[in-house]
């Protein structure tokens, strides 16, 4: 039926925080680090002071640090984790065969005191006076000496020695594509807390959930290693590097050692960096004078897939400005680290042996997670979807804008709709609302995280128009940009630009795992006059745009609004429209009459565009035999 008809789905046409959700608040920090690294045992000393803001109503009587490289030591919960779920990650452990039998080792379990991770706390202040610490696990307790009481401030001062593990998942040293150092989830990182409490979460190697603030780092290294992260360098012309200004040249003293780059980043809610001595580091100007930097290692074969990436991601940047909002940073760092690729403030850390095609590829989608996280900062813990699932919808658009293929998907997003699908008849789906840790497989989390996740944006698409859909992610970033939205959010935004009520499809489509179901139930002729029935087989309602196609190549589409939205969709199609009366979603069945013989019908299809995800296309289509 694909050859019936072929719709067109999509044609695209400096700080301030906002939220438009009354009383809406959030908490503030100020970093300020100073780090010696030692790249002969990868360990590393530093000092952290942080001013912390208490933005909230409440008194606060403790607080909560984060010390994720603690993850990296035989029997934390990561290595627990890696040894109970029944899909480990294949990164993170190591497969063999004992007797002709499969064995998966976890990487964690088996390292040396010199290979695992760790941060060590000392000389925790608040205010200058000794507080009262307690580590468990990667989270660092503190009773306060004094509470933190609403709209006050308090300053944190500490030390920490730390170590940097093998390279098995995002931060490690030495990596399988020998980058020296990705320096990700490394230092002492205070909690969230937000209108639901603390957010202190133990590390199983997930996602993340941070504190705006403006982090001020000195890091000391060895003088021929290239740092690419997070910030602005302030001492470029000291540093070099690739950095300087034109025509300025920076020579060092053999008789220097060392060198410390001073980073700035504002108002952001994370802070990364990667290192290495054989980085070749590249910078462009992007849309709106964005310094785009490049940090890849000096290997022939991968050079030119690295130079044509650049102008690439500069078009990335374009279309994202475009279709989401602008970019409120001045920079950005692609650099090549870590175990995949995986998204910073203004930066991030990809595997660079790659083909072209997938260079492009892993930078779209990590550079598209700059606006669905490090800009629109919501609870990738507790909504992982709302962070993959976006970065993968406009990603997967931005692909076919920067890199087309000569064959046109009639829908872009068909491989998220096919994972869904499958997972969905595997009958072991999980709701979105489920935390990102609790997933029983990786599988489930993966599918439902990406691809459910890019289907709720796809599928809303179908359900208030795609140019309502668009519009809506701009509203979206608009209201919700530098502040932490929830999914009510991207909900409300669709609502006020639609017109139509969506509660229906946040809590269908994400907190529970109901499914779309539809049929052509029975196609009859009475008096000279065809009769349709469709049956909602699945529980989710939905509204229907049905296409009837004619014996004489005529063709004109019904649209059955779902009475739950309360509206109806503009005509998506360049094709005579009928609106129906509604479907309430207690009634199983629907039908309604065609003013012509059932022998004039040549087919009818439930949704055209493909954009619901129906569960069972096989019964959505009617042809005359």
């Amino acid at each position: 039926m694909k050859k019936i008809v072929i719709f067109t789905l999509f044609s695209f046409f400096g700080f301030s925080q906002n939220n438009p959700n009354p009383g809406y608040w959030q908490q503030h920090v100020d970093y300020k680090m100073d780090v010696d690294m030692n790249v002969k045992d990868f360990q590393y000393k530093g000092s952290q002071e942080l001013v912390y803001t208490n933005n909230s109503a409440d008194t606060l009587y403790k607080v909560f640090y984060h010390l994720y490289p603690n993850a990296f030591q035989p029997g934390s919960a990561m290595d627990s984790r890696l040894q109970t779920i029944s899909d480990p990650d294949r990164r993170m452990v190591k497969t063999f065969k004992v007797e002709n039998k499969e064995v998966q080792e976890s990487k964690i379990s088996t390292l040396k005191p010199d290979e695992i991770g760790y941060l060590k706390i000392s000389n925790f202040k608040q205010n200058g006076s000794e507080a009262k610490t307690k580590v468990v696990g990667t989270i660092l307790e503190v009773e306060l000496n004094q509470p933190i009481l609403p709209k006050q401030k308090t300053t944190f001062t500490l030390n920490f020695d730390g170590q940097v593990p093998l390279q098995i998942r995002r931060s490690g040293r030495n990596s399988e594509e020998n980058i020296a150092l990705s320096m990700t989830q490394w230092y002492p990182k205070i909690a969230e807390y937000d209108f639901e409490g603390w957010h202190a979460d133990p590390y199983i190697g997930r996602e993340f959930h941070g504190v705006w603030g403006d982090f001020d780092v000195k890091i000391t290294i060895d003088k021929n290693y290239t740092i690419g992260g997070t910030g602005y360098l302030q001492n470029k012309n000291e540093i070099g590097h690739g950095y300087q200004d034109k025509g300025i040249e920076v020579k060092h003293s053999k008789k220097t050692k060392t060198l410390t780059w001073h980073f700035v980043a504002p108002n952001v809610h994370d802070f990364a960096w990667g290192a290495d001595n054989d980085y070749i580091h590249d910078m462009i100007l992007g849309p709106n004078n964005v310094e785009l930097h490049f940090f890849y290692k000096n290997k022939a074969e991968n050079l030119e897939n690295w130079k044509k990436l650049q102008p690439k991601t500069a078009e990335l940047l374009e279309f994202y400005n475009k279709n989401i909002g602008l970019y409120p940073y001045k920079q950005y760092s692609v650099v090549q680290g870590g175990d995949g690729g995986m998204e910073y403030a203004m930066c991030t850390l990809i595997t660079g042996n790659r083909s072209y095609g997938s260079l492009v590829g892993v930078t779209a989608h990590e550079f598209a997670h700059s606006w669905f996280q490090h800009i629109l900062a919501s609870n990738e813990s507790k909504h992982e979807w709302m962070d993959e699932g976006f970065t993968s919808f406009i990603s997967d658009l931005a692909m076919e804008s920067v890199m087309p293929s000569n064959e046109k998907e009639q829908n872009p997003f068909q491989g998220a709709y096919n994972n869904y699908r499958f997972l969905a008849k595997t009958g072991t789906e999980q709701p979105l609302s489920t935390h990102a840790d609790r997933y029983d497989a990786n599988r489930n989390y993966g599918i439902s995280a990406y691809s459910k996740g890019e289907v709720f944006l796809s599928q809303l698409g179908y359900v208030i128009g795609v140019e309502n859909l668009m519009k809506t992610l701009k509203r979206y970033y608009n209201d919700y940009k530098l502040t932490h939205p929830t999914p009510n959010d991207i909900k409300r935004s669709a609502e006020k630009v639609s017109g139509a009520n969506l509660d229906w499809y946040l809590l269908d489509w994400t907190q529970t795992t109901n499914t779309i179901d539809y049929a052509v139930k029975e196609v009859a002729e009475n008096n000279s006059k065809t009769i349709i029935t469709l049956e909602r087989i699945g529980r989710m309602p939905m509204p229907i745009d049905l296409l009837v196609v004619y014996e004489d190549g005529s063709q004109e589409t019904f649209y059955i609004p779902n009475t739950l939205m309360r509206w109806e969709k503009p005509n998506p199609y360049s094709l005579t429209r009928t609106i129906l009366e509604g479907w309430d979603w207690a009634s199983p069945t629907f039908s309604f009459s065609i003013e012509k013989p059932k022998s004039n019908i040549q087919a009818i299809v439930i949704d055209p565009s493909g954009l619901m995800a129906d569960v069972d296309l096989e019964n959505n289509v009617f042809e005359k035999k």
